[in-house]
C-alpha cells in the first residue's frame, strides 16, 4: 500500500485527494531540476522569486517552488524530502498544523513553506522553543536557504540592537517565542521608527512599514500556544520596595498551621464551622483561604486592627503569597534555588525557566521563604499574552508530534485546524497497558525490577518523570540496585550535558533518566548517533568546531563511529528497540504521547509502559476515591510480599477520566486569561496605532486642535452641570482651565445674563485655538510639529504606564464582584473600558497643559540635539531643528530605552542600551528628576506628589 492510500484511510479524504495532485505536480518537475547545474537550479530560484514578487500567486508557485527546495536541498544537504513532507509542507502553507510524529523530519519539512513565503519578501518568522533549537535549526538549514538565494537570521537572548535590526531584515529569522514577543512590546515602546525592528526595513510606497507579521512557523507548536499561553510577557521597570514585607510574612507562613475542613460538608456547614486550624490550601486549584483564626495571628503578628481595611490590602496579597510559597509550591518540583536565585523548573519540558519570574508577588515570596534576596517587584510597562501576540500574524501554522487531543482549543483560539501527516514508514512500536499499583512504593519497586531486566538484555530504556525531586529518587534506587544510568533534569551540571546525554540514551543498555521532555527537538536514534559522538570525542581531545583541525579530525574519525554505531543500532533492534517508562501520568494526555514518541521514530521498534500508583498527585486529587475502591477490591500481594500491578481498562477509563479534567480546567484558565487579555488587547491596540501615526511623521497639529477642544468641551461640562448659570461653578471652571492653559482667557468680557453652556464652549474653544496659533508663530510650523510628536509621545508612554498599573489593580480585585452576583468578566470589560476612556482623556488634558506651556530654548547648530531625532534617526517629516524642552520641573528627557528591555522571559526591566537614540537613554525615575516637593515637570502648577508624583 503506497504512503498516499495509507494518508486516504486516515479520515483525511477529499483534503489528502488535493494534497496527492499536487504531489503528482512537484514529482512531475524532479527530471527537468535534476537536468539542471547548480547555476541553473539557482536561476531557476530567483526566478521564481522574481514572479512572486510581481504578484503571481504562491498557490501555483508551490509546485514548482517545492520541487527546487527538494532538488537543491539533495544537492546541498544531502537530504531529499519524502511525500509525506511534502504534503507537510503544503499543510503548513495553508497556515494549519502539521502532526508529524517523532523522527519524520519536521525540521526539513519546515524549509518547504518557509521557502514559498518567502518569496513574496514579507519575511518569515520561525518560532522554536529556546535559543539553542533557533540557532541548530538556522545553522544548520542555511546553505539550503543561500543556495535559494534567501538570507537567514537569528535571534538570541541579549542580542545588540544592530544584530537584531539584521536578523530581522533577512527573508527567514529563527527566533524564540519570548524573543518575537519582547521585540514587540520594545517596537511599542520606540521613539522614532528607525528603532524599530520588527518590520525589518521594509516600507510600503507610502513611506509607512509594511507589517511585521505576515507569516509564522511555530516548532512545537502545542509547547508554545498550549503550555506557555496561560504566561504573559512584561517588561517592567520602577521598583516597588516591598521586600521587607515578604520576609516577614514568609516567618510568619512559617508558624501559621495548615489543616482541611471535612470533606461533604453542605453550605451552612461551612458557614457555622468553626476552623482549628489557620489556614487551608488546596493542591487542585493551587489557592489558599485563611481561616479567622489565621487572620487574628497575622494581625497580631504585624501589630494591626483589621487586615482587611483598605490602607491594608497590599498585606492581604502579601500573606496570601507567603502561604502559597509555604504549602504549594515546592523546591525540585516547581523551583530551583540556583546560585542563590530562585529559577522556575517548567513543567512541560522539566527545564530551568532562565529570567522567568511568577507574578503578583509569588516569586518574591518564595524567595523569601528560601531565605535568599528578594528581588523587587516591577511596574509592568508593557504586556501582551502569547495567545494575543501570535493572533497578529497574517497566516500562522505550526509543527508538533502531538496536537491532536488539543484540537479543539487551537481552532477555537487561533483558528488553527490540526491535520495529521502520515508516518513516511509504518509505526510498530508497542504501546502497553498501564499497570496500576496501591502505593508509591509498589509502584518504584516494580520500576526499578524492570529497568534493570532491559538494561540487563541491552534494551535501551528512557525514564520519564515528572520533577527533578522524583528523578534523583529513581537515581538513587538504580544506584542500590547497580544500574549503571544518566539523569536529566533541570540541575545545571545535567543540563549542561543534555545534547551528550540523548545522543548516548539510544545505545545497548543505556538508562537515561529524564525530568519530563527534557531533550525535546533532538531524536534518540538507535545506537546512538554518529555525529554527535564523534564531536564528543574530539572534544575530550581539546577540538571544538571552529578549530583549525576540526573537520579534518572529525572527517577522518567519522567512519570509524559509523561503523560502531551501525552495530550497537543491529543489538538494540535485537533487544526490541527503544523502551519508553513512565513513572507518573502527567496532567495532560498530550506530554505522555510526547513521552512515548521518543520510541518507534522512522518505523523502529519500540516499546512503552506506564507505572502508577494510587498515591500520584493526579490520581489522588482528581479520581483518587474510585481508584482506591478498585484496588482495595482486585490488588492482589505476592508471596514475596510486593505489590501486584493491575491491568485493567476500567482503571485506564478512569486515569483518562482524570487527565481530562485537568486538561478541561486549564482549557478554562487559558481561554479566562484570553478574555481578560482581549480587554486589554483592544486598548493596546489602540494606543499603539497612535504612537505609530506619531512616528510615521502625521501632522498632529489639526488632531491637537480637535483634542483640545474637547478638552475645553470637559472642562466646562464638569462645572456647568446646572441648568442655570448660578448653579454653575465658575470660579473652579477658571482655576482649571488656567491650570491647563496658564493664560487669562477674559471672563470678565462675558455676559453672564444671557450666555449658555455651548455659548460658553465655543467662546473658550476660539481662545485656545488663537492661543495655539500664536504658539505656532512664536516657534514657527518647522518645530511646531515635531513639538507636538515629542510631547505627544511623552504623554502617551507616561499615562499609559500608569493605565497598566491601574488595569493590573482592577483585575486583582475584581473577583470580589462575584459575591455582588455580578460577572467579574463583565465588570473588568466595563470598569476597564471606562479608565481607558479616563487614559485618553488624560493624555490629550496633559498634552494641552505641555504644549501652552513648554519653553523652548534653540541651541547652538554644532550642539547635538538631545530631545529631538537626529537627521538619520527622524521619522519621515519630521523636523531636526536642534532644540531642547523644557519645563516648570525639568526635562522630559529621562524616557526607558525601547531597546533596553533585556531581561527575558515572563518578566523584562527595562534598561539602557548603547545606541544613539532620540532622546538620553540613561533612566532615570520620576522620583528622581522631581523633589516631591517641588513643582511637578508637566506644569501644572502643582506640586510634585499632589499630580504626577501621586
Amino acid at each position: 500500500m503506497s504512503i498516499l492510500d495509507r494518508a486516504l484511510r486516515m479520515g483525511e479524504g477529499r483534503q489528502f485527494k488535493q494534497y496527492a495532485r499536487r504531489v503528482e505536480k512537484i514529482n512531475a518537475w524532479e527530471l527537468e531540476l535534476e537536468a539542471l547545474d547548480d547555476v541553473g537550479l539557482r536561476a531557476r530560484a530567483d526566478s521564481l522569486r522574481e514572479r512572486a514578487r510581481n504578484g503571481e500567486s504562491l498557490v501555483d508557485l508551490l509546485p514548482e517552488t517545492f520541487a527546487v527546495v527538494r532538488e537543491t536541498s539533495r544537492r546541498v544537504l544531502g537530504m531529499r524530502h519524502f511525500d509525506v513532507q511534502m504534503i507537510g509542507g503544503m499543510v503548513l502553507h495553508s497556515g494549519a498544523i502539521a502532526e508529524m510524529k517523532t523522527g519524520e523530519g519536521k525540521t526539513l519539512t519546515g524549509t518547504l513553506a518557509v521557502a514559498l513565503n518567502a518569496l513574496a519578501g514579507r519575511g518569515v518568522h520561525v518560532v522554536t522553543v529556546n535559543d539553542y533549537l533557533a540557532r541548530r535549526d538556522a545553522d544548520w538549514m542555511t546553505p539550503l536557504y543561500h543556495a535559494l538565494g534567501l538570507s537567514i537570521g537569528v535571534l538570541q537572548n541579549m542580542q545588540p540592537y544592530e544584530a537584531k535590526r539584521a536578523a530581522y531584515a533577512a527573508d527567514i529569522t529563527y527566533g524564540t517565542n519570548s524573543e518575537f514577543g519582547f521585540d514587540y512590546l520594545r517596537d511599542n515602546m520606540a521613539t522614532s521608527l528607525e528603532e524599530k525592528v520588527q518590520h525589518g526595513g521594509r516600507y510600503a510606497e507610502d513611506g509607512k512599514p509594511l507589517t511585521a507579521h505576515a507569516f509564522a512557523i511555530v516548532d512545537e507548536v502545542d509547547n508554545i500556544l498550549i503550555d506557555e499561553a496561560r504566561t504573559p510577557l512584561i517588561i517592567s521597570g520602577a521598583p516597588e520596595q516591598a521586600a521587607d514585607f515578604y520576609v516577614k510574612f514568609a516567618k510568619l507562613a512559617d508558624t501559621l498551621e495548615p489543616g482541611k475542613r471535612p470533606e461533604g460538608m453542605d453550605t451552612r456547614g461551612k458557614k457555622d464551622f468553626v476552623a482549628e486550624f489557620d489556614y487551608e490550601a488546596d493542591e487542585k486549584h493551587k489557592t489558599v483561604s485563611v481561616s479567622e483564626r489565621g487572620v487574628e495571628r497575622a494581625e497580631r503578628f504585624m501589630g494591626i486592627d483589621h487586615l482587611y481595611r483598605a490602607e491594608n490590602g497590599h498585606l492581604v496579597n502579601h500573606l496570601l503569597q507567603s502561604l502559597k510559597a509555604e504549602s504549594l509550591y515546592k523546591r525540585d518540583v516547581d523551583y530551583a534555588v540556583v546560585d542563590g536565585e530562585v529559577k522556575i523548573i517548567d513543567e512541560f519540558t522539566g527545564r530551568i525557566l532562565d529570567g522567568r519570574r511568577w507574578s503578583e508577588g509569588l516569586h518574591q515570596a518564595i524567595e523569601a521563604k528560601e531565605g535568599v534576596r528578594v528581588q523587587e517587584e516591577n511596574q509592568t510597562l508593557a504586556t501582551i499574552t502569547l495567545q494575543n501576540y501570535f493572533r497578529m500574524y497574517d497566516k500562522l501554522a505550526g509543527m508538533t508530534g502531538t496536537a491532536l487531543t488539543e484540537a479543539n482549543e487551537l481552532m477555537k483560539i487561533y483558528k488553527l485546524q490540526v491535520v495529521q501527516v502520515p508516518t513516511n514508514r509504518p509505526m510498530i512500536r508497542m504501546d502497553q497497558n498501564d499497570q496500576v499499583f496501591k502505593t508509591r512504593e509498589g509502584k518504584w519497586s516494580a520500576v526499578a525490577r524492570e529497568i534493570k531486566q532491559r538494561h540487563e538484555r541491552g534494551q535501551p530504556v528512557l525514564v520519564g518523570t515528572i520533577s527533578v525531586e522524583v528523578s534523583e529518587l529513581l537515581s538513587a534506587r538504580l544506584d542500590a540496585a547497580g544500574v549503571p544510568h544518566t539523569v536529566l533534569n533541570a540541575k545545571p551540571e545535567h543540563a549542561e550535558r543534555e545534547g551528550e546525554i540523548v545522543a548516548e540514551a539510544g545505545r545497548p543498555g543505556a538508562v537515561t533518566i529524564a525530568t519530563n521532555m527534557a531533550g525535546r527537538g533532538v531524536d534518540i536514534k538507535l545506537g546512538g548517533n554518529a555525529e554527535h559522538l564523534t564531536g564528543v570525542e574530539l572534544a575530550k581531545l581539546g577540538l571544538t568546531p571552529g578549530d583549525p583541525d576540526f573537520e579534518e579530525h572529525f572527517a577522518r574519525a567519522l567512519p570509524t563511529l559509523d561503523t560502531r554505531v551501525a552495530e550497537d543500532r543491529e543489538k538494540v533492534l535485537e533487544a526490541g528497540g527503544l523502551f519508553i517508562c513512565g513513572t507518573e501520568r502527567h496532567e495532560s494526555r498530550r506530554i505522555d504521547n510526547q513521552l512515548r514518541g521518543r520510541a518507534g521514530r522512522q518505523g523502529d521498534p519500540g516499546e512503552s509502559r506506564f507505572f502508577l500508583s494510587a498515591e500520584d498527585d493526579l490520581v489522588r486529587l482528581f479520581a483518587g476515591d474510585r481508584i482506591y475502591r478498585i484496588l482495595d477490591r482486585l490488588g492482589p500481594v505476592n508471596e514475596a510480599g510486593e505489590e501486584e500491578p493491575i491491568e485493567a481498562k476500567m482503571l485506564s477509563k478512569q486515569i483518562e477520566g482524570a487527565q481530562r479534567k485537568v486538561e478541561e480546567r486549564n482549557f478554562l484558565i487559558r481561554k479566562r486569561v484570553l478574555e481578560y487579555d482581549d480587554v486589554m488587547n483592544q486598548q493596546r491596540e489602540v494606543v499603539y496605532r497612535y504612537r505609530d501615526e506619531v512616528l510615521e511623521g502625521r501632522d498632529m497639529g489639526g488632531v491637537a486642535r480637535e483634542q483640545i477642544a474637547e478638552v475645553v468641551g470637559r472642562v466646562v461640562d464638569e462645572h456647568t452641570s446646572g441648568d442655570y448659570i448660578e448653579e454653575w461653578d465658575l470660579e473652579g471652571l477658571w482655576a482649571q482651565l488656567d491650570e491647563v492653559f496658564h493664560v487669562d482667557f477674559g471672563f470678565e468680557d462675558l455676559d453672564r445674563e444671557t450666555i449658555d453652556r455651548a455659548q460658553l464652549k465655543t467662546l473658550l474653544v476660539e481662545d485656545a485655538h488663537k492661543l495655539y496659533e500664536e504658539r505656532e508663530a512664536e516657534l514657527g510650523s518647522e518645530l511646531m510639529r515635531p513639538l507636538e510628536r515629542y510631547l505627544l509621545l511623552q504623554t502617551i508612554d507616561q499615562r499609559w504606564r500608569e493605565h497598566l498599573y491601574d488595569m493590573d489593580y482592577l483585575r486583582e480585585g475584581i473577583h470580589l464582584r462575584g459575591f455582588a452576583q455580578i460577572d467579574p468578566l463583565v465588570a473588568y470589560k466595563n470598569e476597564g473600558f471606562a479608565l481607558f476612556q479616563d487614559l485618553m482623556h488624560a493624555i490629550w488634558s496633559d498634552f494641552a497643559r505641555m504644549i501652552y506651556n513648554v519653553q523652548v530654548e534653540v541651541s547652538d547648530p554644532e550642539v547635538p540635539a538631545q530631545a529631538v531625532p537626529s537627521p538619520s534617526q527622524a521619522p519621515p517629516g519630521t523636523s531636526t531643528s536642534t532644540a531642547s524642552f523644557s519645563y516648570s520641573g525639568g526635562t522630559l528627557e529621562d524616557q526607558p530605552s525601547a531597546y533596553g528591555a533585556e531581561g527575558y522571559g515572563v518578566e523584562a526591566p527595562a534598561e539602557p542600551v548603547a545606541t544613539e537614540p532620540a532622546v538620553v537613554t540613561r533612566r532615570l525615575e520620576e522620583s528622581e528628576q522631581v523633589g516631591r516637593n517641588e513643582p511637578c515637570w508637566c506644569g501644572s502648577g502643582k506640586k510634585y506628589k499632589k499630580c504626577h508624583g501621586a
